[in-house]
């Protein structure tokens, strides 16, 4: 559900703090598992929802899941809209394509992550994705938020299968130089990542140095799955976490609770 300020002011807005992004791998979960974590995950203080993760999921299944998300925030705010004791706007967040490719897009988010991965050494993660999917966004309206995607040591499946150029702990002055490429292509958001399910978060040192490019928005993400990590990207200058193994590792949605309630509160700084 598209806030009504606008999609990017809400995202680069820092009067938050930092905030939280669940991610949601439709590859991964039925469109109606997907929903129930979705939802569970904005009651718990997520303000954000991110759809993608697998590089091979179809575009058919992302739309399934995208469309049953919104569905149900939309059912969510129509019931708190009905009760004077609800707040609406807690379930006014904004859902999010974060592709693998072009093959995993879908009409019915409110945006998507349209991401250079700096540090590959494919033109297909620099350019051809872009490329391919660059006419299906223009054709159904998806607003795309221009973003510069770094991936960091250990990497995981999105390092190997994005061919990148791993930055490690110590590349805080690389960090600052691709955070400054990012502004100078005119990117609004910079997204760090170590990988999802990483054994370790991207370092302070590296988030500090591309903070010091203060006109980007950091989404920080890999590695996070507790409040001290939370806390720890937070105080280093990341404006938006992103947890997705978090969530599919959680026992049942009682525990997915506790645990996003538990980073939402060590973000906040």
């Amino acid at each position: 559900m598209l806030p009504d300020e606008g999609l990017m002011n809400y995202i680069l807005d820092t009067s938050q703090g930092c905030r939280h992004i669940t991610l949601i791998d439709p590859g991964k979960q039925s469109a109606e598992v997907a929903t129930r974590r979705a939802i569970a995950a904005v009651e718990s203080g997520s303000r954000m929802i991110f759809v993608g993760g697998s590089t091979n999921t179809p575009d058919k299944i992302v739309h399934e899941t995208c469309e049953s998300i919104q569905q149900a925030l939309e059912l969510q705010i129509f019931a708190a809209s009905q009760s004077p004791d609800s707040d609406e706007d807690l379930w006014k967040v904004p859902v999010i394509l974060f592709p693998g490719g072009a093959h995993a897009l879908s009409p019915a988010a409110d945006g998507i992550t349209f991401m250079m991965l700096m540090n590959s050494n494919s033109r297909r993660f620099l350019i051809n994705e872009q490329l391919k999917g660059a006419p299906y966004l223009h054709k159904f309206g998806v607003q795309t938020l221009p973003t510069g995607y770094l991936i960091f040591s250990p990497g995981g499946k999105v390092g190997e299968v994005g061919e990148a150029i791993l930055l490690d702990e110590n590349d805080s002055e690389l960090s600052y130089s691709y955070a400054l490429t990012a502004k100078m292509f005119g990117f609004k958001i910079l997204y760090l990542e170590s990988g999802s399910g990483s054994s370790k978060q991207v370092s302070s040192e590296c988030i500090k140095s591309a903070k010091k490019v203060n006109e980007l928005c950091l989404i920080v993400g890999g590695g996070i799955r507790n409040s001290v990590h939370a806390r720890t990207a937070a105080i280093s200058g990341a404006n938006w976490i992103v947890t997705g193994t978090l969530t599919e590792d959680a026992e049942n949605i009682n525990d997915l609770k506790l645990k996003i309630s538990d980073v939402v509160e060590g973000a906040k700084i």
